[in-house]
């Protein structure tokens, strides 16, 4: 919501593009059959695009709205979402607007009980955590999706029916001049928690709703605090509440503040309500200053997701397949994972490298990362919402030995989002049972660095071999395999994944370990990676 007298697209900050749809010659090449048409140009629909793109093919993207996304919405945004970005070559936007951060801290009744720090390391090549609007994560996208000639967007173009056919689907899309019929080969749904592609496929999100409620406010204010996340439990301004504080760029904050039980969410969302809110807060970290309102909006905790990703020849992505608790700022960065998987996956297929049943790896891969998240999120979700008054009992009486313990302050950390890993994908290798130590089989590389770069800096388009042998490199590279290329470590990484003389990783185009061997050949390389793309039957 705006304050009153403000537009939806009316910002202190940010000037929205408007979109029109389909106008001129372009009208009559609509019907014309698609490879994958994408619901949704949020930034789950985008990623999407531009990994099929990367792959070689070709997509048309449709959104019912004229615009990006209003408010800030999902501001926080993972290391491993910055890696997904630099895959597709476009992560030099985001880094240069982004506010990285490492450390999150606590307070219960105005006093400190947690201060943590994520992972980080001068081998890492981007931060842990890092806060940007989405209308910028959006713009970002939107940049490079219309300087690609394989993507076409169509704004104003709602999905309203669609139909199986022997080979796809038959979308109906309408936008404000007519509504007209469209074969599609693929669909991908990343039209989010409110997805019509699912309520038109008679599907249901199943799961957890919690009762907590929030109200998150942006507000633009000089307020002289590092980017660190701040949670405060139980202050002055919110008893048995929690607020949540982070900055962002352009001198925008975020405030999240929870409703108590006996608040009606209408009459929260009231502006002055929302005004009244964030001057409590406000008053409670110590800000005299001015600051104005630019947007608000209600959010409720929920653990939800289809059953399986796939219902013939839709995909469903991001928030259509799941939706996770903000604790722990997993949401989007779910989601972007989902379009890199299916990204790269349906890509492979659509241009013969891989046969069909890769496919089947994506809802075994993401709904088992979405579970994962759930495990996380819940505990979190508990913590910060808690579902019932013993859950409330066991949280206030943690909060309170931590004023005096700090073991117990470790109970209010978020566990912030973290890789999968895919160790159970019918599209991963068995291990090597040489290996004492290293990543294994399904997780994602370790980041490291290589001269005065890094890793991922190195690493090509498709799979990877990394030797540590240069025979081996040599090997591989002469095989001239489509889709397969080989590099050869230096020493010093290969003390962190176990590594011998002959030792050799295979990496998926998403960077997650598909094999590796103690003692490797390019046989067995070459071998792995043909059974990985399923042309030569199970990887098994």
């Amino acid at each position: 919501m705006k304050p009153a007298g403000k537009s939806a697209h009316e910002s202190l900050y940010f000037d929205y593009p408007h979109f029109e749809p389909p106008t001129g010659p372009a009208r009559d090449t609509l019907r014309d059959p698609v490879t994958v048409a994408i619901i949704g140009a949020g930034p789950v629909g985008l990623t999407a695009a531009l990994a099929l793109a990367q792959e070689g093919v070709r997509s048309v993207l449709f959104d019912d709205k004229a615009s990006f996304n209003d408010g800030s919405r999902a501001i926080c945004l993972s290391r491993a979402s910055f890696h997904i970005f630099q895959a597709l070559g476009i992560v030099g936007a985001f880094e240069g607007k982004a506010l990285g951060w490492t450390t999150g801290r606590s307070f219960y009744r105005g006093r400190q009980i947690l201060e943590f720090d994520m992972p980080d390391s001068p081998s890492e090549r981007f931060r842990p955590m890092y806060n940007l609007q989405q209308q910028y994560i959006e713009q970002f996208l939107h940049d490079a999706v219309a300087a690609n000639p394989l993507i076409e967007t169509r704004w104003q173009s709602a999905l309203t029916g669609i139909r199986d056919t022997p080979d796809g689907a038959v979308l109906t899309i309408t936008d404000p001049v007519e509504s007209y019929d469209l074969p599609a080969r693929w669909v991908l749904a990343c039209d989010g928690a409110r997805s019509a592609t699912r309520a038109l496929r008679g599907l249901r999100l199943k799961g957890e709703n919690y009762e907590g409620r929030y109200v998150i406010a942006d507000i633009q204010m000089d307020h002289e605090y590092p980017t660190i996340r701040r949670a405060l439990f139980d202050p002055d301004c919110r008893r048995g509440g929690t607020v949540l504080i982070h900055k962002q760029p352009d001198d925008l904050w975020r405030i999240d503040y929870q409703l108590r039980d006996d608040e009606r969410t209408e009459d929260a969302m009231a502006e002055s309500a929302v005004r009244a809110g964030v001057a409590a807060v406000l008053r409670d970290i110590g800000h005299e200053g001015p600051w104005e309102l630019e947007w608000w909006s209600v959010y409720s905790a929920n653990t939800l997701a289809l059953d399986d990703y796939r219902d013939g020849a839709v995909f469903f992505v991001g928030d259509s397949a799941h939706i996770v608790p903000i604790f722990g700022v997993r949401g989007l960065n779910n989601g972007l994972a989902d379009a890199a998987n299916i990204g790269w996956k349906l890509g492979w297929v659509l241009t013969g490298r891989a046969g069909p049943q890769l496919l089947d790896s994506y809802t075994a891969e993401r709904r088992s990362a979405t579970l994962d998240v759930f495990a996380n999120a819940t505990k979190s979700a508990r913590f910060m919402t808690p579902p019932s008054p013993g859950w409330t009992l066991m949280r206030d009486a943690a909060l309170s030995l931590a004023l005096d313990h700090p073991f117990a302050g470790d109970l209010a950390n978020p566990r912030q989002f973290t890789p999968f890993t895919y160790a159970g994908s019918p599209a991963v290798l068995a291990d090597d049972p040489a290996f004492a130590s290293g990543p294994c089989p399904g997780d994602l590389m370790p980041e490291a660095r290589l001269d005065a770069g890094f890793l991922t800096d190195r690493l090509q388009p498709g799979f990877g071999a990394l030797c540590l042998d240069p025979a081996l490199t040599r090997a591989v590279n002469d095989a001239a395999e489509v889709g397969l290329s080989a590099m050869t470590l230096p020493a010093t990484p290969g003390d962190h994944l176990d590594a011998g003389p002959a030792t050799a990783y295979l990496l998926c185009p998403d960077g997650h370990v598909a094999a590796r061997w103690k003692s490797a050949s390019a046989a067995l390389v070459l071998e792995a990676f043909r059974a990985l793309t399923f042309r030569t039957g199970d990887p098994s």
